[in-house]
């Protein structure tokens, strides 16, 4: 048990040399142990996590926490550990590596390759959520772009080199702005110098200040907050730094396009709450306005152009960018309930969407494209495909009885106490969801039959287990969101608490 997080973050890199091995077609048999070993091996994490200690600033409330000395000559250490924010993420991060496995079923070029590729992406992702040092954290977060890049560029669509290399450009600009901050945190720190971010956060708390020298005339503390936020904005994506996400998503192959809707993006939002937010209070609410700004276009304006694509595969994609406008509009409002809803939205929409992306990876195996108008009739030659679909969507939209609903609720009544305007702008990202998303499932699923697809085959066996789970954990959510809630309630509340006293 001393050493539990550090097997579920390493545990899929262990069998990456038996991968260039095996004969073809096995890999994803080990990968699928692998990852389900993985979670397996994480439920003593969730079963013994103590909902009551809030962490965040209190490194004796951290819970499974591991300490070595790394690099001594600079002071970095091998810090990991979690809190609530921590556990939710790690939770959905590896529930969405074993579904992402079966989507990548039918993969069949360099198949060793691909295995070793995704199950590096998944240490990467699970380091970034349990690090506690700030380069220990950066390294994790840079890693990740080398696998993905690759998961893109090579098992892509027609255009992947173009959407690998974009996506690998803008966060390799936002990472780099964000090791210079972490540099400068660490060398104006309140206090002693250390890397030890949990460290940084009680002096803060304390009433310690960062007393950096002004940076292009503007104050330390809020340039810094302003490179660090620009670093994980590109990561959520929050406008203007969207524009990679809709080529990435499209030119993926389905797995990565789950995992990248369902995780990466989350990792920005994290980002902020563990180290932006938290770190530079006051400067959080000198940007706070401008916060709300970015959420409620990042709300509509992907919202809308959602409403204007052909492709349904783009479509989801820019459902993404709407969403996830949701969650920073609850980070801004800094309440208890609208940060909250944010952590239940970020956890909420990483099922919803992993289960939109892998549905539209079923026809687009059958069909070979995604035009929406391309198709018609489709419930009456894929029944089964259209009911889930059809669950996915109301899902999507925020149906009453369903996860998303509550995650909107809470972000809204939250946002509501003291954005009341931008709240109600905010409602008309809902409205518009319930256009795109309805007006796409009328175009493909009723009317005249396409009858070159009269032929389709229903989901089959593979595609239904990849499902079924996250249809569970919607459902399950919707009617129960207390139980997962209860696991960061205390965290969120206490950052609310961090960011109001200031």
């Amino acid at each position: 048990m001393s050493h539990l997080l550090s097997w579920v973050v390493f545990l899929p890199l262990i069998p990456i040399p038996l991968l260039f091995l095996l004969p073809k077609d096995k890999g994803k048999w080990l990968a699928l142990a692998v990852t389900l070993a993985d979670f397996v091996i994480g439920l003593p994490l969730i079963l013994g996590f103590d909902r009551a200690m809030p962490g965040v600033s209190n490194p004796g409330e951290m819970q499974f926490v591991e300490r070595a000395t790394w690099i001594p000559s600079l002071g970095v250490e091998y810090y990991i550990g979690i809190d609530g924010l921590s556990v939710t993420m790690i939770l959905l991060t590896l529930l969405i590596g074993v579904l992402a496995v079966l989507a990548s079923w039918n993969i069949a070029k360099h198949e060793a390759g691909y295995w070793s590729m995704f199950l590096l992406l998944q240490t990467a992702m699970l380091g970034v959520f349990v690090s506690l040092d700030l380069i220990l954290f950066f390294v994790f977060w840079e890693v990740m772009l080398f696998p993905m890049y690759f998961l893109i560029g090579i098992w892509g669509g027609p255009r992947r080199v173009y959407a690998a290399i974009k996506f690998f450009l803008y966060t390799l600009f936002g990472g780099v702005g964000m090791l210079l901050a972490f540099i400068a945190i660490w060398y104006y720190a309140p206090g002693q110098r250390t890397w030890d971010m949990i460290e940084i956060l009680q002096r803060v708390s304390a009433g310690g200040h960062f007393n950096g020298p002004d940076i292009f005339g503007v104050e330390f503390a809020k340039m810094i907050f302003v490179v660090l936020f620009v670093g994980f904005a590109i990561k959520v994506p929050i406008f203007p730094f969207h524009t990679w996400l809709p080529d990435a998503h499209v030119e993926a192959p389905t797995a990565i396009s789950v995992i990248l809707a369902g995780v990466l993006l989350k990792m920005g939002t994290y980002g902020m709450l563990r180290i932006n937010f938290t770190l530079f209070p006051e400067a959080f609410h000198w940007f706070r306005t401008f916060l709300v700004v970015l959420a409620v276009i990042n709300i509509v304006y992907g919202a809308l152009c959602a409403l204007a694509q052909s492709d349904l595969k783009k479509m989801v994609a820019y459902s993404s960018v709407s969403h996830m406008g949701f969650i920073l509009l609850g980070m801004a409002a800094a309440t208890p309930q609208g940060m909250n809803g944010a952590m239940l939205q970020m956890f909420n929409h990483g099922t919803i969407t992993a289960m939109l992306f892998l549905l539209v990876g079923v026809i687009y195996d059958r069909a070979h494209h995604r035009q929406i108008d391309g198709f018609g009739g489709m419930a009456s030659v894929m029944p089964k495909f259209a009911a889930l679909t059809s669950f996915a969507f109301m899902a999507a939209i925020g149906l009453p009885g369903l996860s998303g609903f509550v995650s909107e609720l809470l972000i809204l009544s939250g946002s509501f106490k003291v954005y009341q305007v931008a709240t109600i702008i905010a409602g008309l990202g809902i409205i518009f969801g319930a256009g795109y998303m309805l007006w796409s499932y009328q175009r493909v699923f009723f009317g005249k039959v396409n009858e070159k697809y009269a032929d389709f085959k229903d989901v089959n066996v593979i595609e239904v287990a990849s499902l079924v789970p996250l249809l569970v954990i919607v459902v399950y959510l919707g009617i129960f969101p207390n139980n997962l809630i209860v696991f960061f309630e205390q965290s969120m509340n206490h950052i609310s608490e961090l960011l109001l006293a200031r």
